[in-house]
């Protein structure tokens, strides 16, 4: 399976080239979002495409924008986007990989939702005894199912920046508090239903970020991707223990092996084995069959 790395289409102005994903003007309405096979680790783009993301990230987040419709609606406009490029070339790089949506007003967060004590959660919760600054029970061990789910939103930061956590109270701060309620309330409500529904495909969500955009009116959507591996964190149900944290179908297998490479995480990323690109693609396509499997 040939690999994008990076998308070029003439037919459309281009507009900006993110970590993942490239982005095009169609019209006054409309935006063209192409999910390229670019993988990022400790905010860097790495020198080596994964073969085929790009697909699963557009098809995965395809089947949760319809599933969760009735929570929030969200940035697709239906329109085909092989029928806004010119010939064959153009249409091959859209193909499968691509949202025509609509054009609307991204907020300046993101809105993650953590059910289980992981990662960076679990390393906060070591030293403070809370999660982003939200008090947890005492004696909770690492992967643990949290009481509740927690909204704990971040900075949304540029390519080789940082995102950094915030409060509730500065999100209100940005957004106001109607709007900032409206976004954790709905940001839970998806994560739930998700993580519900996945649960009867032996995957556990542990944590998810997702992104919202407005219109003209104020009527909030889901925009961007949506519970795919490369914005949440999966685990396969079968092989999770309290007290250790799963593998999990996303790009940690790379991350483990730049962990063992020696890279600084400042210079260059050094090129990936083939066999390390081919595992974490086959990890990627397990968790889209898994999930849309009838």
């Amino acid at each position: 399976m040939s690999a994008l790395h990076h998308s070029n289409l003439t037919s459309l102005p281009f507009l900006h080239r993110g970590k993942v994903r490239d982005l095009y003007e169609v019209d006054a309405q409309h935006l063209m979002i192409v999910q390229t096979d670019r993988l990022s680790a400790f905010d860097v783009i790495l020198p080596d495409p994964i073969p085929g993301k790009g697909e699963v990230l557009t098809t995965l987040s395809n089947f949760w924008f319809k599933k969760l419709a009735h929570i929030l609606p969200n940035h697709l406009s239906g329109i085909d986007p092989e029928s806004v490029v010119k010939g064959e070339g153009e249409q091959s790089q859209v193909r499968g990989r691509a949202f025509v949506t609509l054009k609307l007003t991204p907020l300046p967060i993101e809105a993650i939702v953590r059910g289980y004590l992981v990662g960076s959660g679990w390393k906060d919760y070591q030293k403070t005894g809370a999660v982003c600054g939200i008090a947890l029970p005492a004696g909770l061990r690492e992967a643990e199912k949290l009481p509740q789910p927690l909204f704990t939103p971040s900075t949304k930061a540029a390519v080789g920046d940082h995102d950094e956590n915030i409060s509730f109270a500065q999100v209100v701060e940005l957004l106001g508090e109607e709007r900032a309620c409206e976004v954790r309330d709905a940001a839970i409500k998806l994560y739930e239903e998700a993580a519900n529904y996945a649960a009867t495909k032996g995957i556990i969500i542990a944590d998810t970020k997702f992104e919202f955009g407005v219109d003209e009116t104020g009527t909030l959507y889901l925009i961007d991707e949506a519970l795919t591996p490369d914005s949440s964190r999966f685990w396969p149900a079968e092989e999770y223990r309290v007290g250790s944290n799963p593998p999990s179908f996303d790009k940690q297998f790379v991350r483990d092996w730049l962990e063992a490479s020696g890279w600084d995480k400042k210079s260059a990323a050094p090129n990936i084995p083939a066999d390390v690109l081919q595992h974490t693609a086959d990890k990627y396509r397990e968790a889209l069959q898994r999930l849309t499997a009838e």
